[in-house]
């Protein structure tokens, strides 16, 4: 009996040790199957959600810190979960090391994915476009809506004389410097920046063919971007670029004053002019062109580059005059004579007094 009971004990001690180990097996499992979800909800939950859109922007301004950046994130709803965001941030220690820029981010991505691009910095670059540009004012505000660079900055710049000496430009001859085109840019692209990458397209689209072309027609390369801002403003026609250009490059060697109407209406700062009437032509600026001879101080807008060319490679013929045509079509009627040219003037001014297009 003593034997029998002895065993029993023993078998008992070890059933109750086999379940001890069990309920700490099955707890050790229970303890890590949680740790690994919360870990999971942590890490590589889906935590951005975009309510209106499969992907979006995030755009995060020069100088923000982490508190800024929780800010951005939570006015506009992207993260779900706060608490998660901000311990892996600490943890991958990105808190310290904020990188502004404009980042492209997805639905349903996951803190770790969110915290990896931004701490990257790997931005996605933007398409920078411009082009209708008449004054410095519209070209500030439009490259400040694509870049962070602030309006007032860039036109202070455009303004200031001893900021565009470095690139041998004056305060009227600046425009001159921007060619329109489609560029990449960061985001984050600071005023300065902006002009330096500006000034090097710029070189880069003066090749040694563009200057020796300049050259032989006796024109720099600020007066071919004038000469070609004129034709600019007066045909949204390509096809008769060449043959405008043409005209005034006649003018400009027989010293007639060029008598472009579209620089009264620049002098005049009323881009709502349809109709440049007499009167006007006596408005005194340097950039009235039928007061003074020669081209005038700077742009009148910044030229295409098709017009640019145009002028590059004006046509060669005898014209001295031209007119809009009676038809409205966009197109110009041109003459060699005085005589010729007030015919067609007076045919296009019957058509806007009968189209009562009185100024």
């Amino acid at each position: 009996m003593n034997k029998n009971k002895k065993n029993n004990n023993k078998g008992f001690k070890s059933t109750i040790f086999f379940k001890i180990i069990i309920s700490a097996l099955a707890l050790s499992i229970i303890f890590g199957v949680s740790y690994v979800y919360r870990m999971y909800k942590r890490v590589l939950q889906p935590n951005v959600v975009l309510t209106t859109k499969h992907s979006n922007y995030l755009y995060i301004p020069t100088g923000s810190n982490f508190i800024d950046l929780k800010k951005i994130l939570f006015k506009n709803n992207i993260i779900v979960n706060v608490n998660t965001f901000e311990w892996l941030a600490e943890e991958k220690n990105y808190v310290a090391h904020v990188k502004p820029g404009r980042y492209f981010i997805k639905n349903k991505m996951s803190n770790n994915e969110l915290i990896n691009l931004l701490r990257s910095g790997e931005q996605t670059p933007l398409n920078l476009i411009f082009n209708n540009i008449r004054t410095k004012q519209e070209l500030a505000q439009k490259i400040s809506l694509q870049i962070e660079a602030d309006s007032t900055k860039i036109l202070k710049l455009l303004n200031n004389k001893k900021f565009l000496s470095k690139y041998n430009f004056s305060q009227h001859t600046v425009m001159s410097m921007f060619v329109p085109n489609t560029y990449q840019f960061y985001w984050n692209t600071s005023a300065e920046k902006f002009f330096d990458r500006m000034y090097n397209e710029y070189l880069k689209f003066w090749s040694d063919k563009r200057i020796k072309k300049a050259e032989k027609i006796g024109l720099s390369k600020v007066d071919v971007s004038i000469l070609a801002s004129i034709v600019e403003e007066e045909t949204n026609k390509n096809s008769e670029k060449r043959r405008l250009a043409g005209v005034y490059i006649n003018r400009l060697r027989k010293r007639m004053r060029l008598q472009a109407d579209p620089t009264v209406i620049f002098a005049i700062g009323d881009f709502s002019i349809k109709r440049v009437l007499k009167k006007q032509l006596s408005f005194d600026s340097p950039y009235n062109t039928y007061k003074y001879r020669g081209l005038p101080p700077g742009v009148i807008c910044i030229p295409s580059i098709s017009s640019l060319d145009a002028v590059l490679n004006y046509e060669t013929h005898s014209y001295l005059y031209f007119c809009a045509k009676s038809d409205f079509s966009g197109y110009h009627a041109f003459a060699k004579s005085l005589r010729q040219h007030n015919n067609n003037a007076r045919r296009y001014q019957r058509a806007l007094n009968k189209s009562r297009i009185m100024k």
